[in-house]
Order: structure tokens, then sequence, then C-alpha cells
């Protein structure tokens, strides 16, 4: 596993996946900062305070916890980030890296969308319970990885092993090997507590669990 996530760090930087690397950080970003531009809005539009330096005040706080909130939010738009990149990432590493083996297919649009649709709201609820965990000392930290590295592992693992086989038998490979899935996802969630590597996410994300499932299938084979 650590071998495939090297391998996976790696690759990320490298000309054929560096067109979408600054695609996903431009959509990330873009998410990102819309959300952030609308938290403002609501504050300013809602809140009226008598003494003009309250308002100052007020908008630096609503400014830093509008950011910190912002660092939950990354998962979720990784997710929706994969509905868009996630098959042209996975072709990119299966044909140079095993061009023996035959080709994965990618996922009709519509169902891809549908997945990451569900997904997205699943991950978006998880954050939620991990960021108001946040004000529980002692278990915050534990919560993020545990929250994050079990929905992160399952949604790209399924990706990378749906190209190969139907979604019900990539659901019982995940299963069976689920063990495996926590720890890579516990990996990826590792990256996503990282501010400004985190944006990569969905690329080491994808890239490394093509290499964990075809190992798995070697393995299984």
């Amino acid at each position: 596993m650590l071998s495939a996530a090297s391998r996976a760090f790696g690759q990320i930087f490298e000309p054929p996946f560096r067109a979408i690397l600054w695609k996903s950080l431009g959509f990330t970003l873009a998410v990102l900062l819309v959300i952030w531009i609308a938290l403002q809005g609501l504050v300013a539009g809602f809140v009226e305070l008598p003494y003009p330096w309250l308002e100052t005040t007020l908008s630096i706080l609503t400014g830093i916890g509008a950011i910190i909130g912002l660092g939950f939010l990354v998962a979720p738009v990784s997710a929706l980030f994969a509905a868009f990149f996630q098959d042209d990432i996975a072709e990119i590493v299966e044909r140079r890296d095993y061009p023996a083996d035959p080709p994965g297919r990618a996922m009709p649009l519509g169902q891809s969308l549908l997945l990451t649709i569900k997904f997205t709201g699943v991950v978006v609820l998880g954050n939620l319970v991990a960021l108001i965990l946040l004000l529980v000392p002692g278990i915050n930290v534990a919560a993020f990885f545990l929250v994050n590295g079990y929905l992160l592992g399952r949604e790209f693992f399924e990706f990378a092993a749906m190209r190969f086989m139907s979604p019900a038998e990539a659901r019982a490979l995940r299963r069976a090997r689920g063990g495996t899935v926590f720890l890579g996802g516990l990996v990826i969630a590792g990256v996503l507590a990282v501010p400004i590597l985190n944006l990569v996410t969905p690329i080491f994300a994808t890239i490394f669990m093509v290499h964990l499932y075809k190992g798995l299938a070697t393995a299984r084979a």
C-alpha cells in the first residue's frame, strides 16, 4: 500500500496529469471561493451592528471561521470533481502502468453524475458530523480521519473497481477487502488534512486507488 501511495504521489506532477491538475485546482478553488463570498454576503446582509468597529471585527471573525469551515468542504468538492475527470485519470494510469491488462471502461455520464451527487451528500453529512465533533476534545481529529478515511476510501476504490466489474461486484470486493480499503482511505485522509496539499486530493486518490485495485485484483486472480 505504501508503495502504491508513493507511486501515486510521484505521478501527480508528471506531464500527462498536469493539465488535469490545473483543472482540479481551478475547479476546487472556484467552488470554495463562491461559497466563501456567499457566506460573507449573508453575514453582511442580515447582521446589523451599531458600531463600525463591531462590523469589522465580525467580518474578520466570520472570514476566519469560513476558512476553517471550508477546509471541511475540500472532501465534498473532491467528490464533485470526480464526476468530470476521474475516468481520464484512471485511463492514463491504466494505459501507462498496466498496458498488458484489458483497459477499463468509463462509466456512463448519467450514472457517474448520479453516484457522485449521492456520494457528495453523504460526504457533506459525514463532514458536518466531524465539524461538530471538533468541539469535543480528544475525538475531533480521530473523527475527521475515521469519517473521511471510510467515505473517501469507499468512493475512490469502488470507482476504480467499477471500470472492470459491475457496481455490485465492486461493492462486494470492497467489503471483502474492507480493512485494506479503509487503510487506503486513511492515507487519502492524511493528504486531505494538509492545507494546500489537500487540493491535489482527488488526483492523488484516483491514481492511488487504481494502483491499489490492480494489486488486489492480481492477488485475487
